[in-house]
């Protein structure tokens, strides 16, 4: 079996964020980069070469394979920002009509075009259950420690 392309790295999470042309995108990447940091309590690690995970666990698939994962974790694509919350979109299925502006994927991806467009308090709790539903239902996520804040 091939090995994930999407595995930390060393790359700096600040200059990545620091690089994003668009200047309201970059402010809602510092944003989110704040709440998951505060949620998770684990400094940002860049994933691969564009999603900003924070923490880390064994994420295991139905077919038994596993795959290192951030706890949480955004990546800034061109058509949206896009959320990547343990469990998917699942745990956190009654609050989606609250959200405000926003799109899904079957995978339980969460694709926001603005902060603007949604309530941040309902993405709190958003991620708040997201990671409650983690700690019921994985390992003890791997804190990271990275000199990158």
């Amino acid at each position: 079996m091939a090995e994930p392309k999407t595995r930390p790295t060393g790359a700096s999470v600040p200059e990545f964020l620091a690089a994003i042309a668009d200047e309201e995108r970059r402010k809602d990447c510092q944003a989110l980069d704040r709440m998951m940091r505060q949620a998770v309590g684990s400094p940002a690690r860049m994933w691969g070469p564009s999603i900003v995970g924070y923490g880390s666990y064994t994420m295991t698939y139905a077919d038994g394979r596993t795959l290192d994962w951030p706890v949480l974790g955004f990546s800034p694509r061109v058509q949206a920002l896009t959320l990547y919350l343990p469990g998917g979109l699942k745990p956190v299925t009654a609050l989606l009509p609250k959200l405000g502006k926003h799109k899904r994927s079957d995978g339980g991806c969460l694709y926001i075009r603005r902060l603007a467009d949604v309530d941040l308090d309902v993405l709190a709790r958003m991620i708040e259950q997201s990671l409650a539903w983690l700690s019921r239902n994985s390992p003890k996520p791997r804190r990271t420690t990275s000199r990158a804040r």
